[in-house]
């Protein structure tokens, strides 16, 4: 496997989990940023959310096309 597929695989599982949690726990993750994401509402979170899911998986999959 190439380095380059590592490293997709990496990013885009850390950008799936990362949104995952923000996608269903945005009040949650709200409370845990609480100082720095005062002004932002929970759909924006949930929008952002699910990007950041929807990114991280094509990235993998696009790592996935590139090792076969």
């Amino acid at each position: 496997m190439s380095p380059w597929v590592i490293i997709l695989i990496a990013f885009g599982g850390a950008l799936a989990l990362e949104g995952f949690v923000w996608a269903v726990f945005p009040s949650q993750m709200r409370r845990a940023y609480e100082q720095s994401l005062r002004v932002v509402n929970d759909k924006s979170l949930h929008v952002s959310g699910l990007f950041c899911v929807a990114f991280g998986v094509l990235l993998i999959g696009l790592a996935v096309k590139l090792s076969s």
